[in-house]
């Protein structure tokens, strides 16, 4: 099997694989580097999804990429203007002949006296390819692309109808004036109900427990008058910053005071509802921001509502009947197709199986270091962009940190940069205080975040701005050595992070 050498191998060809492809090109014009993406087809989620009315749920403005401003008009955009725009990227900033399509990445090997990664990836038909690179930057996403969360519904095989998962939604699948019934009150359901209700008989949403959905303009009139004055660049940081200050400052308002910040969106769905709606089903249990605030787009959930082709019911399923679902109250609901709409099944990597000097290395037993490297893994970047913002602003900034490391090692002289730790002897916490399902279900198999800096993972962007592009990378905590030179802190760094009180 031959071996290529590359300076810095990219996984994925989605938002933060291409951010940091084109940060790569853009200040590091020397420096080899390969796209690996598994898909046939780039744009990674917005190739993925492709059920009806599939889109962003954060605006385009923070969504896109810092150094490409997003010129629609749309700042809620459809997946098909997101992927349109990530191949606008991959073209203006030269990257389409470092992609490399239907390639896998199986497994890393990392080799402290090369100071180099061999990075084997698997081609559809079987083929592998091994690549030899400095620096491994993993931008995979966070969700298992294969399958979703799917739970085993009791009676599923007695359903007369349809049963289908958002992540694997038939190309032609035709619900048109067919009754449906939509499991789940998250993001993808209320992105799903909208759309299927313009043509469907009638869709009902069946949700365990509600979520905060706020109606908002899917258009930015300001970023779009900014926009027709200024240069693309000039408007594209302006509305940017805007935005994250706006968004920051109201996340921040709610946290600090949930006690109003609850009554006044419970109040915001009241008055977008129909007069005497049953409040129940949009009074959520939890606290604004414990779990992402749903948004919909000029209220289309709520219009869907109004014209009587939308319901909400909540309710847990007792099983799947011939004619529908059965609620535990004992209320059949009729459905023609059932979507399970219950969630990411969260995959930390991209399922890469990863080795330090010929040992396995498992992320869940790693502490995350300045939001972007791993406790103990050398010349290694994985972006975990934020949830309660948008994903790419924080990959943006996990892109120029890479660069600022690679800068420094050359700069120094040196190969390997690893944020070194006795891992064993740090207070941990969970990387995650979001309760949703999907982060819930997988915080044993997360990395874990430490209790003070640089080892504490932070939902803010500002403060995150700060830290990865302002700090210098000889922090005394990042080691810069030589190839076969020790980076090692003690023996104990291979065992599990020791859990903090409370976390």
């Amino acid at each position: 099997m031959d071996e290529i050498g590359i300076d810095v191998v990219v996984v994925g060809a989605g938002l933060s694989g291409i951010s940091g492809a084109a940060w790569l090109a853009m200040k590091l014009p020397r420096k080899s580097f390969v796209v690996l993406e598994g898909r046939d087809d780039i744009g990674g989620t917005w190739d993925l999804f492709r059920y009806p009315g599939i889109r962003s749920d954060s605006d385009m403005h923070t969504l896109g990429f810092s150094f490409f401003p997003w010129r629609d008009k749309d700042a809620i955009a459809a997946g098909g203007k997101i992927k349109d725009y990530i191949g606008a990227a991959i073209d203006r900033f030269g990257i389409r002949p470092r992609l490399r399509l239907g390639h896998r990445v199986i497994s890393a090997d990392w080799c402290s006296e090369r100071a180099r990664w061999r990075v084997c990836a698997e081609q559809k038909d079987g083929t592998r390819v091994t690549f030899v690179a400095r620096h491994l930057y993993m931008g995979s996403g966070y969700y298992d692309y294969s399958e979703g969360h799917n739970p085993v519904f009791a009676g599923q095989e007695d359903f007369a109808g349809e049963v289908i998962h958002p992540q694997f939604w038939p190309e032609n699948l035709d619900y048109a004036g067919k009754k449906v019934v939509v499991i789940g009150s998250g993001a993808t359901a209320v992105t799903l109900i909208p759309t299927m209700a313009q043509t469907a008989a009638h869709v009902t949403m069946v949700q365990r427990s509600p979520s905060y959905i706020v109606a908002r303009p899917g258009r930015d009139k300001q970023a779009n008058r900014l926009k027709s004055w200024l240069p693309a660049n000039v408007a594209g940081a302006a509305v940017r910053w805007k935005n994250v200050l706006t968004s920051r400052k109201m996340r921040q308002r709610m946290m600090k005071d949930p006690t109003q910040a609850r009554p006044m969106l419970i109040g915001l769905a009241k008055a977008s509802l129909p007069r005497g709606y049953d409040m129940t089903h949009f009074t959520p249990r939890h606290q604004p921001w414990e779990q992402r605030i749903c948004l919909a787009p000029d209220g289309d959930f709520y219009r869907a509502i109004h014209r009587g082709k939308a319901s909400v019911v909540t309710d847990s399923v007792e099983r799947f009947v011939p004619e529908g679902v059965k609620l535990a109250s004992g209320q059949v609901i009729e459905a023609d197709i059932i979507v399970t709409a219950t969630g990411l099944k969260l995959l930390r990597g991209g399922g890469v199986q990863l080795r330090v000097d010929g040992q396995p290395t498992n992320l869940k037993d790693t502490v995350i270091y300045k939001g972007a490297m791993y406790s103990n893994i050398p010349n290694f970047s994985l972006v975990f962009g934020y949830t309660g913002s948008s994903w790419t602003l924080k990959a943006d900034l996990a892109a120029r940190y890479m660069v600022r490391v690679l800068k420094e090692l050359d700069r120094r002289g040196a190969d390997i940069a690893v944020p070194a730790a006795d891992v064993a002897s740090m207070k941990t916490t969970w990387m995650q205080t979001f309760t949703s399902g999907y982060v819930v279900r997988a915080r044993e198999d997360m990395p874990r975040q430490g209790v003070e800096h640089p080892w504490q993972v932070h939902q803010d962007y500002v403060t995150d701005r700060r830290i990865m592009l302002k700090e210098p990378v000889a922090d005394g905590v990042l080691r810069l050595v030589k190839a076969g030179e020790p980076w090692q802190v003690s023996s104990g760094t291979s065992a599990a992070p020791r859990v903090a009180a409370g976390g």
